[in-house]
């Protein structure tokens, strides 16, 4: 047995000093060590020995079984050392070489627009709303005086999603109107920015899904003086001092008198461009006095109170204040053309 412990501990201590990873060092750990290993069974022949060679052996047996665990210990930590050696090298950093310039993101020009926008009429006392972009007829047509027939209404100008025209993609804001008679108390100034979807075909001004803000003001003694006085002074807040807009009479359904609200073109100055079709004016707004019938069909005297609301194309706010001369560039997300702003 004497000579048997010995042989193990040569041969252990000499594969233990060549092993080369920790799970070598571990299958040897294992070979040597372990419940089946071949000091194990040397000692379990123990009980063959006679009492008197018991003591002897047994302290042999355990100097090997020490041996063995400290070469065990030393190899690993020298492993360890050498694998840290090499993850070192492996990543290293050479701080001599430039860092790469982080890249800071921009805000989009359409928001960059819409706050601004926002800024001025909540200074202006106004309460923001945010509502469905999937809306019901009685809101987005029915209840803003747009009756079976409209125009509107048709297939042909609106997305919706049952064979009864009954649930749609909005195609105005302006049901947040309703939505705010039916559950503000008066007087109301409300502004609701959202997107809104209609069939347009896709140019310089025009596109099939596009941003909306839509205000409205309901008070005692609210006149179409105060609608153009409110809307020129937006305009002037977001474009500068001196900025030319015009009025042009129109139709909605939901307000009475109507207009429609022009800026005079960036791109030509009012002489006329591909981007302004040639008028030199874009359009910026649709708006009016709230409609009696509106009003009536919310609960609201329309012989005590009046109001104006407007419609406004954010996408064509933000052509105009960035002198944008296409409507296309907002949403093709060309890195190029965002990151000037």
């Amino acid at each position: 047995m004497k000579e048997q412990l010995a042989k193990i501990k040569e041969e252990a201590l000499a594969a233990l000093q060549a092993a080369a990873s920790a799970a070598a060092l571990d299958e040897l750990r294992v070979k040597y060590l372990g419940k089946k290993g071949e000091l194990t069974a040397v000692l379990k022949m123990m009980g063959k020995l006679s009492p008197e060679e018991r003591p002897v052996m047994g302290q042999l047996a355990n100097d090997v079984r020490a041996a063995l665990e400290q070469a065990l210990e030393e190899r690993g930590t020298a492993l360890e050392a050498a694998a840290l050696e090499q993850r070192l090298k492996d990543e290293a950093l050479d701080v001599t070489i430039p860092g790469e310039a982080v890249t800071l993101g921009r805000q989009h020009p359409m928001n960059i627009a819409l706050d601004e926008l926002l800024d001025i009429f909540i200074g202006m006392g106004f309460t923001v709303m945010d509502g469905p972009e999937i809306e019901l007829a009685v809101y987005n047509f029915d209840r803003l005086n747009a009756e079976e027939g409209h125009p509107s209404r048709d297939w042909s100008d609106t997305f919706y999603f049952d064979e009864d025209s009954r649930v749609m993609l909005r195609s105005q804001t302006s049901p947040m109107q309703i939505r705010a008679m039916d559950t503000m108390p008066l007087p109301i100034r409300i502004v609701a920015p959202g997107r809104v979807y209609r069939k347009d075909e896709v140019d310089a001004t025009h596109s099939p899904m596009f941003n909306q803000v839509e205000g409205m003001v309901i008070d005692k003694g609210v006149t179409m003086a105060d609608l153009k006085g409110a809307l020129n002074a937006v305009a002037e807040k977001l474009f500068g001092h001196g900025t030319k807009t015009r009025f042009r009479p129109h139709h909605f359904p939901f307000t009475e008198p109507s207009c429609e609200m022009d800026v005079q073109c960036h791109k030509c100055g009012g002489r006329g461009c591909p981007t302004c079709k040639g008028e030199g004016w874009i359009e910026l707004l649709g708006a009016g006095v709230v409609h009696p019938k509106v009003l009536e069909m919310a609960g609201i005297d329309s012989e005590v109170y009046t109001g104006w609301a407007f419609g406004l194309g954010l996408e064509r706010l933000a052509l105009r204040r960035f002198k944008i001369d296409d409507l296309r560039l907002i949403f093709e997300n060309d890195v190029r053309f965002l990151e000037q702003f």
